[in-house]
């Protein structure tokens, strides 16, 4: 029987046991799709990675990402940590590695310290900004356990929006980001009721004050009920907002993971282009376990 190593490691902080845990099998060749998902059902990490070996020669791997319960097309902090992972085996090139995803081509590049180590990866996200459905104020406040007062409408209403991975996004209060929580059964009347073109219901709320947001994100229905640092919803936030403004480029730093013991810091970048909006999102690293499973 097959033997795979993995690693585990934090993503978006710089020490361990904040961030968003990710699991990576650095080469999973040989593995059934059924295996992928069982072993990330079984890890029970928001996402766990797969590598394979690239399509087109010219790019790093061909990189699978799978949720509890089903395989992501896109998603930011595994192609941050897989990254930071197949840059310390030796696989990147002057600091840059491109996966292969079902959503199109990511870039991934490595950051070093002064001394030469690995600290973190930012990625830009493989597709443009597009939006979509949105929810009434009251839907989004019930998935949340808010009322319909808590969600600010004045700059969007609560609105679908992706850069390779559909999530909803709705400003609330300060007050109300911090008691917000996900109702499983609010997500599934809502999921129910609205036909927005998407599989998953996942809901991203946040505080901006500046540059500066605050943000939770709930995703009960992929397994997730609370996730640490969404990368792939910051840098469509990020793009989201750009979008509503006249400015060409915005940045913006969004803290995540406090309710959860586990803080998280996100560097977003939005920039406009020939084919609309887009973004990255980077941050730090901390490793963590490494092991096998004999399959």
């Amino acid at each position: 029987m097959p033997t795979y190593d993995f690693v585990t490691l934090d993503v978006f902080t710089d020490s361990p046991f904040g961030g968003n845990p990710l699991a990576v099998f650095p080469d999973a060749r040989g593995m059934t799709d059924a295996q992928m998902q069982s072993l990330a059902a079984e890890m029970n990490l928001s996402e766990t990675t797969f590598v394979l070996p690239p399509i087109d020669p010219a790019n790093t791997a061909r990189v699978r990402i799978f949720n509890r319960t089903a395989e992501m097309p896109f998603a930011g902090h595994p192609n941050v940590g897989t990254g930071f992972v197949l840059a310390g085996m030796g696989r990147d090139t002057n600091g840059t590695l491109k996966f292969e995803e079902i959503a199109g081509l990511v870039e991934v590049r490595v950051a070093r310290d002064a001394a030469g180590a690995l600290t973190g990866a930012v990625i830009d996200a493989p597709r443009a900004l597009v939006t979509g459905a949105q929810l009434t104020a009251a839907q989004a406040a019930a998935c949340a356990s808010l009322t319909a007062a808590d969600i600010i409408t004045t700059n969007h209403p609560p609105v679908l929006a992706t850069l390779g991975v559909d999530f909803f996004f709705a400003e609330t209060t300060a007050e109300a980001l911090g008691r917000s929580g996900p109702d499983l059964a609010a997500f599934r009347q809502t999921m129910a009721e609205t036909d927005h073109g998407s599989d998953r219901l996942s809901l991203f709320l946040y505080v901006r004050d500046g540059d500066k947001l605050r943000a939770r994100m709930f995703a009960p229905l992929s397994g997730t009920f609370e996730d640490a640092a969404t990368g792939s919803a910051s840098a469509t936030v990020g793009a989201l907002l750009l979008s509503l403004s006249t400015d060409s480029e915005g940045r913006c730093e969004i803290t995540q993971g406090v309710e959860m013991g586990r803080p998280s810091q996100l560097n977003v970048t939005a920039r406009r282009a020939a084919d609309g909006v887009r973004a990255s999102v980077g941050g730090g690293c901390a490793p963590m376990f490494r092991g096998q499973v004999t399959l």
